[in-house]
């Protein structure tokens, strides 16, 4: 079980909360977690890199110059991959880069990195009614009332997308802001730290608690 302080708008202690997940064990742990990552990061790639053989390439159909005779190398098309403009050799082709993982390892592999963020995390009070309008100087501010240092990359885990928070997120070059559905391994192992808001954290128990 991890123990954190909640934090107000004004950086203040206004309470604790606690959140226990099932995670893996110590010796699986980094390798659950880097096959997670290493599916997320191959189901992001399109897979459309492609180049063209010599039988793709346009023209080359006329012998360049007769077999013999003529005291150079022979040679039977200008698209001969040796050739500047000619195919290319074993070159990319479309293909599908995806990998499977199951739904349970899945939710084991994110229980296990989030929880092992905890040093990192910083648990808050939600704050959408703080920014009755969008506002990214105040949320900067309060960033930093939060403890979160210059230049950190934070991951904001809001329970439910805020258009005045999200607006004024969106601005700050070192934030990602992502509800507690989305969540997911490369922005959870990115961040230097974790801005959670407390309502978020319950959801997070409550969709990944296993």
């Amino acid at each position: 079980m991890v123990e954190c302080a909640i934090k107000n708008w004004n950086g203040e202690e206004a309470g604790t909360a606690t959140f226990e997940l099932k995670v893996a064990k110590e010796e699986n742990a980094a390798h659950i977690v880097h096959r997670a990552l290493v599916r997320q990061m191959n189901n992001a790639r399109q897979g459309t890199a492609s180049s063209k053989t010599r039988s793709e390439v346009r023209g080359g159909g006329r012998k360049p110059w007769r077999q013999k005779g003529t005291g150079r190398a022979r040679a039977g098309s200008s698209r001969s991959p040796l050739w500047r403009g000619g195919g290319v050799i074993f070159g990319p082709k479309p293909r599908d880069y995806s990998v499977k993982m199951n739904r349970k390892e899945r939710q084991l592999a994110l229980r296990t990195a989030f929880q092992d963020r905890a040093n990192d995390i910083i648990i808050v009070q939600d704050f959408a009614d703080e920014l009755p309008r969008p506002k990214t100087k105040e949320l900067v501010s309060a960033l930093t009332r939060w403890g979160v240092e210059t230049g950190d990359k934070v991951l904001l885990i809001v329970a439910d997308r805020n258009e005045n928070v999200y607006l004024s997120a969106r601005n700050i070059e070192t934030v990602r802001l992502i509800s507690a559905s989305n969540l997911n391994i490369y922005d959870l192992l990115a961040a230097d730290r974790v801005v959670v808001t407390a309502s978020a954290l319950e959801k997070v128990q409550e969709v990944y608690g296993g």
